[in-house]
């Protein structure tokens, strides 16, 4: 039989790609039996602990409520005047009466810059006190809480004022721009 080699040689790929595809199949599952507990009952385990509460980020200080519309200010001058004034209108329980005190508690001075409609853009802190840093931050808010000033595209650019905040030893600020 001279044709069996060449039979066999023509068979031998075949047979591979059946392997091939034989070894691609997944093997049957099978399940394993079920364990059964044969032990005495047992109490359920305590849940897990629950985890601990996420600490939130400060929430941004509400805009101001209740205030006026602001005027559309027709200088820098008078838009620190009407901001100085919105501002101490926002929060009249932080605000004192009065000369101020000697010495001071703090004063923080702030640099505002506004956008054209008002709202704060930025706030950076000019002068920073030696202490009662907490306050830098309740200069901070009041500012936001006071927000938005005017319409501030008439005025020329740049759209930014100083404030300079006077705290006594309750916490509680006077601003400069009205003192003067």
């Amino acid at each position: 039989m001279p044709h069996r080699p060449e039979r066999l040689l023509r068979a031998l790929p075949w047979a591979g790609l059946v392997l091939l595809f034989a070894g691609c199949a997944s093997a049957p599952s099978v399940a394993p039996p079920p364990v059964v507990d044969r032990s005495p009952a047992r109490e359920p385990a305590p849940p897990p602990p629950a985890a601990p509460p996420r600490e939130l980020p400060p929430a941004a200080p509400p805009t101001a409520r209740g205030l006026p519309p602001p005027a559309t200010p027709r200088s820098l001058d008078e838009l620190r005047r009407q901001a100085a004034q919105r501002i101490v209108a926002a929060q009249p329980g932080a605000v004192y009466d009065g000369p101020p005190p000697e010495p001071l508690l703090a004063v923080p001075v702030l640099k505002v810059e506004l956008h054209a409609d008002g709202s704060v853009r930025r706030i950076e802190v000019l002068r920073e006190p030696r202490q009662a840093k907490d306050t830098i931050q309740t200069a901070i808010d009041a500012v936001r809480r006071a927000a938005p000033f005017g319409d501030m595209s008439r005025l020329p650019r740049p759209w930014v004022f100083n404030e300079t905040f006077l705290f006594n030893a309750e916490r509680r600020f006077k601003l400069l721009t009205l003192e003067r």
